[in-house]
């Protein structure tokens, strides 16, 4: 029997409404609830079967066994909790929040009503970066001893400037928006979480653009095109810019590994660079899709030289999002939805990765100071941990 799920949110995530609707293969789109009439006439569209308005609690009473809330990300908190409140699985798009107090929250209501919760962060079923675990899952570089990232967001003007990922009031920031992905894989790839950071940041170009407008009625498809370069010609950015658009991390994680993290929104390439150092060899990639290289040293060499090793980042679903890690991560939510279990993703990694984004914008703003992370409560951390389950159902199992 198909899972009736229900979408709250029809804009820029809408797109996992195609690996969620799949009539007699386990699942349907039965129900979308959108405040845009827009995005309800997209809905409509896109789904003519399926229930369409503009109500949180007609969908939650409509018999829905989960809900995905792809709504933009200050409403991910209010939205999720209602959800949970009334027993009704959630997938919640990253990132988690835009605070980590309404994070918190989410988890603490998740473990009080024993409802499910998954966090999409895509990131972690993308061949590239499973690629790149494995080999240190395999031991190819020694122990990890710093993991380097950096983000170069070709696109980031057509994607974070012209629409509410502009404002700090929505987003919180780009560290946290854009870079909740790469603080949650640099986590992954190092084995630990950050206990401390510190930052520096600036909005170095768009906010000099002067030709703004609100384009609420629109969809980034309306306007994103490659030949809108250079950045500073960049024409129609949304009526409010208060978000960075060039940003540095530095990170220290629990297990004493050393991480930074870049980003920019200004460059004319738009792709990921991991570099992970161990104590017998680094790899790094080049290029982060299906076809790109991960290139392992582990020999001593002089200056720089040929990779010892390479590898091929493998092929994907080209119909699916983010080379195939779309479809992969709706099927592990659907399937945890209908058995439980293990899952790839990590509702306390996706906090962590929010207050280490939050973190860090307050750093970058505040001057550039240390700062520590907010610990997250051991009774939630063991809850997760265990499955979803309270361990001492675990340990009487």
């Amino acid at each position: 029997m198909d899972l009736n799920i229900g979408i709250i949110g029809f804009g820029a995530r809408a797109s996992l409404w195609n690996e969620a609707h799949r009539p007699g293969q386990g699942s349907r789109v039965v129900a979308v609830c959108d405040l845009s009439e827009r995005s309800r006439a997209d809905a409509r569209a896109a789904l003519p079967e399926a229930s369409v308005n503009d109500s949180l609690d007609e969908l939650l009473a409509a018999g829905v066994d989960a809900v995905m809330v792809l709504t933009p990300d200050h409403q991910h908190a209010t939205v999720a909790i209602a959800a949970l409140e009334a027993g009704v699985p959630v997938f919640c798009e990253k990132p988690l929040a835009v605070t980590i107090a309404d994070a918190d929250a989410m988890l603490e209501t998740a473990r009080r009503t024993g409802t499910r919760l998954y966090v999409g962060h895509n990131m972690r079923h993308m061949p590239a970066i499973v690629l790149m675990r494995r080999l240190i899952l395999e031991g190819r570089i020694g122990e990890v001893k710093a993991v380097w990232c950096r983000h170069f967001v070709g696109n980031g003007g057509d994607y974070y400037f012209k629409d509410w990922h502009a404002e700090r009031a929505k987003t919180t920031g780009l560290l946290l928006q854009k870079g909740a992905h790469d603080l949650d894989v640099i986590h992954w790839l190092a084995g630990a979480y950050t206990e401390q950071v510190q930052a520096m940041g600036s909005l170095s170009v768009y906010g000099d653009i002067d030709d703004r407008r609100d384009r609420s009625d629109e969809r980034m498809r309306d306007w994103f095109s490659l030949d809108n370069w250079p950045p500073a010609s960049q024409t129609g950015l949304n009526p409010v810019i208060d978000v960075e658009d060039i940003s540095m991390v530095n990170m220290r994680l629990g297990n004493g590994v050393l991480a930074s993290y870049q980003q920019c929104h200004f460059t004319p390439d738009y792709w990921r660079n991991y570099t992970v150092i161990g104590t017998e060899g680094r790899i790094e990639n080049l290029g982060d899709v299906a076809g790109a290289e991960v290139r392992l040293w582990n020999r001593r060499h002089q200056g720089a030289a040929p990779a010892d090793e390479t590898f091929i980042v493998p092929e994907a679903d080209e119909a699916a999002g983010h080379d195939g890690a779309d479809a992969l991560l709706v099927a592990e939510f659907l399937r945890f939805v209908r058995e439980g279990g293990a899952t790839e993703t990590s509702p306390v990694a996706a906090r962590e990765a929010v207050a280490v984004g939050i973190q860090a914008t307050e750093s970058l703003r505040g001057g550039g100071a240390a700062l520590a992370v907010p610990q997250l409560d051991a009774g939630l951390v063991a809850y997760f941990e265990a499955g979803q389950v309270e361990p001492a159902a675990v340990s009487r199992a």
